[in-house]
């Protein structure tokens, strides 16, 4: 009787130990299979964005010189390639009709001129006499002074008339309006030009300045508020293996409706005349950041159709998923905004796997 109520226990001992050590075994399962998640702590920073845009180069001034009169061509005084400084001779122009209107306008101002100096020396005549009492009439001194006013007036219309022609006598004597060199030339020695849509389609010359040119390039309006004047870039042109400097100088202050950008200009010096105007380059842009922002590394953003999200961890090592909105990027970080606080801790890898209210394993 005692031998089987000993076995009975040592049946019921090893029993207990063999539930004990499931239990165990269990346990330690359940630790395996809830994984630790890597959190980090939200933090602000100042991105550098590194934007590469394509641009233009221009001469700093450029000009179409168009005839200011109909006229022929007498002399060409230069061609393609020639460098030229401002008030030398481009063009020389013929038009025998404005020399035919110089004459006669010459000719009316030096009769007007004579007439009106009678009529002054009459009125002046007849008004020193008109101081001797009851010799010369109130009425005559009266006519002769309206005569001398209208003279007058005849002899400033002549002065008028001989100026204007002068002036587009002048015109046929065409000078550069600033240093540059001439870029292209459409017209040749005999040929009859005139104003733009009156006898000239396209310019007679076209003069750009090559020491100083413009880098024109248009920057996305997400970009816009990073750049300002006097802000140093650097560019390359395919031709070229060297690599050029330049400075902020304008900025439109507008976007272009259609591109949705804004037009910035550079100033390029090119004394040693390397570049071109037309030259197609590509700008390097480092656009920083003006003010701190919260900065997450891209596997801290998820996407889903709901939108973008960060995954917060709360006091109680709870998830929560917040919606953000991006910014710039730069070097696999994102600027993000959403309801976030300094130093909040953030899931490193986020996942929809992991939902609101699951519990986070540090």
């Amino acid at each position: 009787m005692k031998t089987k109520t000993t076995q009975s226990l040592i049946s019921l001992f090893v029993g207990f130990l063999f539930i004990c050590s499931c239990t165990s075994n269990k346990a330690e399962v359940f630790v395996e299979e809830t994984p630790r998640i890597e959190t980090f702590s939200l933090e602000k920073g100042k991105l550098t964005t590194k934007l590469r845009l394509p641009a233009e180069l221009t001469g700093f001034q450029q000009v179409d010189i168009y005839a200011k009169v109909s006229s022929y061509v007498k002399d060409l005084k230069v061609d393609i390639g020639t460098k030229v400084t401002k008030g030398s001779s481009l063009v020389v122009l013929e038009a025998p009709e404005i020399n035919s209107q110089l004459a006669a306008a010459e000719s009316k101002l030096k009769a007007m001129e004579a007439i009106y100096k009678t009529s002054e020396s009459t009125y002046n005549r007849l008004f020193k006499t008109s101081e001797v009492e009851g010799t010369v009439s109130t009425n005559d001194l009266e006519m002769a002074m309206g005569k001398k006013e209208s003279d007058f007036a005849q002899y400033q219309a002549a002065v008028a008339a001989h100026k204007e022609v002068k002036v587009m006598q002048s015109y046929l004597h065409i000078i550069a309006p600033f240093d540059g060199v001439v870029a292209t030339r459409n017209v040749n020695l005999g040929a009859y030009v005139g104003p733009a849509g009156k006898g000239s389609d396209m310019p007679l010359l076209t003069i750009q300045q090559q020491d100083k040119l413009r880098l024109a390039v248009a920057i996305p309006e997400l970009f816009t508020g990073y750049l300002k004047e006097g802000d140093e870039v650097s560019f390359q042109v395919k031709s070229l293996p060297d690599t050029f400097q330049g400075t902020v100088a304008r900025m439109s202050g507008a976007l272009d409706l259609k591109l949705r950008s804004e037009r910035v200009e550079m100033d390029i010096d090119n004394l040693d005349g390397k570049l071109l105007p037309g030259m197609v380059a590509e700008v390097n842009l480092s656009l920083n950041a003006k003010d701190s922002t919260f900065v997450v590394p891209s596997s801290a953003l998820m996407d889903s159709a709901e939108g973008q999200f960060v995954i917060k961890v709360n006091e109680n090592q709870k998830a929560l998923r917040i919606p953000v909105s991006v910014g710039r990027d730069s070097d696999g970080f994102f600027e993000v905004f959403g309801d976030l606080k300094l130093n909040e801790k953030l899931v490193l890898e986020a996942s929809e796997e992991i939902k609101d209210g699951d519990f986070i394993n540090e």
